[in-house]
C-alpha cells in the first residue's frame, strides 16, 4: 500500500475523539474545579456538557478563527464604507453662485484685453471697399504701440479723429435701456463706444516722406509710384483730387481709403498739418477681419510697399554717397595746389 497521510481518518478505523480532548481545531478543556471527581461523574464539567453561551459566546457555533475573521472584514468593510461617504457640511458648490464670479473673471479678462491687446472695431462706412465691407468687425492691434512701434506704409490703421474730419454727426436716440447696454459693452471692447470718432484708413506715407499724385498719374513716395491694386474697381488713384508734393512732418503720417472717390482723406484736410495725422492719435494697426465669419482675412501690407529706394532714407543714401567720395579728392586737389604754391614760393 503506499504512504498513509498523517492525520487521515475514514471515520471506522478509530472513534472521534471526545469532546474536551486536546487536538487540531478542538478547544482545550477547561482546569478542574477543586474537589471534582477526575472520571465521569455529575460533578465533571467538561467543554461538551457546558451549554453554549449563545451564537455569539466564545463556544457557540460559528466561534474560531474563521468566524474572526469574518467578524474582522464586516467591521474593515464597514470602516471603509463609512470613509467613502462625503462628510456632512462640505456640500459643492451650486453652479449658479459661481456663475457671477465667472462673469467678473470674464469682463476684468475682457476689459485688459480691449485695454492692451487687441480690440473689435466696426467699419461704419465704404470708404476702405473692397478690403473693407460696412458692417466688417476687425481687430486692432493695441499692444505693439506700447513697445514704441509706430505705423508703416501699406498698413490699414484706426485712428481718433484729428479735429473735424468726420464733421458734425447727430446722435441718435435710441433710449436709456439700450445706450446703457452699448456703454457697459464699450467698457470691455464688446461694441464701439457711442462718444468714439474714430476713423479707419491706409498709411501711405509717414514722416520724412514726400507723398504726391497728379491727375491721370500714380502716387508717388519719395518719387516711386506705387502700384495700388487694393484700390475700388473703377477708381483712379487721386483724378477726384490730385494733391502735393506734401512733405509728412515727423511722427505724422498720410492716410489714404482704398475707395479714392468715397473717401475723406488727408487729400480733403490739407488745412489742418497738411491733412497728416499725429501718430499719437492712432489706435492701433487693424490685423484681421474677424466677422463676418466667411469674410475672415489678414489685412497684410501689399508688396508695392516693399519695393526699394521708397524709404526716404534710402532715396538720399546715393547722394549721401557720393557727396562722402567727393569730399576726400576735394581736400586731396586742395593739398597739391598749396603744395605747388609753396615750392613756387621757395
Amino acid at each position: 500500500m503506499g504512504d498513509l497521510a498523517v492525520g487521515a481518518r475514514s471515520g471506522h478505523e478509530e472513534p472521534e475523539r471526545r469532546p474536551g480532548t486536546t487536538g487540531e481545531g478542538t478547544v482545550p478543556p477547561a482546569p478542574e474545579a477543586p474537589g471534582a471527581s477526575p472520571a465521569g461523574g455529575a460533578s465533571t464539567a467538561g467543554p461538551a456538557d457546558t451549554p453554549s453561551s449563545g451564537p455569539s459566546g466564545p463556544s457557540g457555533p460559528g466561534a474560531g478563527p474563521g468566524a474572526e475573521r469574518e467578524t474582522g472584514s464586516e467591521e474593515e468593510g464597514k470602516g471603509s464604507g463609512a470613509g467613502r461617504r462625503p462628510a456632512k457640511g462640505r456640500k459643492a458648490r451650486s453652479f449658479w453662485k459661481e456663475l457671477p464670479i465667472l462673469i467678473f473673471i470674464a469682463l476684468v479678462l475682457a476689459l485688459l484685453i480691449k485695454t492692451f491687446l487687441v480690440q473689435a472695431f466696426s467699419i461704419p462706412s465704404d470708404s476702405m471697399q473692397n478690403t473693407l465691407q460696412r458692417g466688417d468687425r476687425v481687430l486692432v492691434d493695441k499692444l505693439t504701440p506700447w513697445f514704441g512701434s509706430k505705423p508703416e506704409r501699406g498698413e490699414v490703421v484706426v485712428f481718433h479723429d484729428p479735429g473735424g474730419w468726420l464733421g458734425e454727426t447727430q446722435a441718435q436716440d435710441s433710449g436709456p435701456i439700450a445706450e446703457g447696454i452699448q456703454e457697459a459693452l464699450s467698457k470691455v471692447g464688446l461694441m464701439p463706444s457711442a462718444d468714439e470718432k474714430d476713423l479707419i484708413k491706409r498709411v501711405i506715407a509717414v514722416g520724412g516722406d514726400t507723398v504726391s499724385c497728379k491727375r491721370g498719374g500714380k502716387v508717388r513716395v519719395n518719387g516711386k509710384a506705387l502700384d495700388e491694386p487694393y484700390i475700388f474697381p473703377g477708381n483712379t488713384p487721386c483724378d477726384e483730387k490730385p494733391f502735393g508734393p506734401v512733405k509728412v512732418p515727423k511722427d505724422r503720417i498720410w492716410v489714404m481709403g482704398d475707395h479714392r472717390q468715397d473717401s475723406l482723406d488727408s487729400r480733403y484736410h490739407q488745412n489742418l498739418h497738411n491733412g497728416t495725422v499725429s501718430v499719437d492719435d492712432v489706435v492701433g494697426r487693424a490685423i484681421v477681419v474677424a466677422w463676418p465669419l466667411n469674410r475672415w482675412s489678414a489685412l497684410s501690407v501689399p508688396d508695392t510697399f516693399d519695393q526699394p529706394g521708397l524709404s526716404a532714407a534710402a532715396s538720399m543714401a546715393p547722394s549721401a554717397l557720393g557727396l562722402a567720395g567727393a569730399v576726400p579728392i576735394v581736400l586731396w586737389r586742395r593739398r597739391r595746389q598749396a603744395a605747388k604754391v609753396r615750392g613756387t614760393a621757395d
